[in-house]
């Protein structure tokens, strides 16, 4: 009595590779249709331009909280009372105003929520709350 025939070892062994060439060619196809062609069909003379300089960009205004609770614009030291009129008067020089809000991680919320207070009446509606990434 035979335990394995001679035809059970050879299919076993032999692979069927014409599922993946259908794969093959089904994504071939895939890529073919979506790629852009290259629009270059007609000769035409493109009209000139002249080089159009970059605005430069927008100076980052920094209001921060350090953990004593003092608040400083840009690297100055303001009084609470003082932050709103001077954050108008920031806003009038460019009324596009984006301020970045950096609180230090020991100061507590409400003194930020302050802050954050003052630029929603000062009409600051450009505010980024600054933070460090998590290692």
């Amino acid at each position: 009595m035979k335990k394995c025939s001679h035809t059970a070892h050879r299919t076993l062994t032999e692979l069927n590779i014409t599922p993946l060439l259908d794969l093959a060619f089904v994504l071939l196809v895939i890529f073919i249709i979506t790629t852009t062609p290259i629009v270059n069909d007609l000769d035409l003379k493109l009209p000139t331009a002249e080089k159009h300089e970059k605005d430069p960009p927008r100076k980052a205004n920094y209001i921060t909280v350090d953990s004593g609770g003092g608040i400083y614009v840009n690297r100055k030291l303001v009084e609470f009372s003082d932050l709103q009129p001077v954050l108008a008067g920031l806003r009038t020089d460019d009324p596009d105003l984006s301020v970045i809000l950096r609180g230090d991680g020991q100061t507590p919320y409400g003194r930020v929520r302050a802050v954050l207070d003052a630029c929603q009446q000062a009409n600051v509606a450009k505010i980024d709350l600054a933070t460090d990434p998590i290692h």
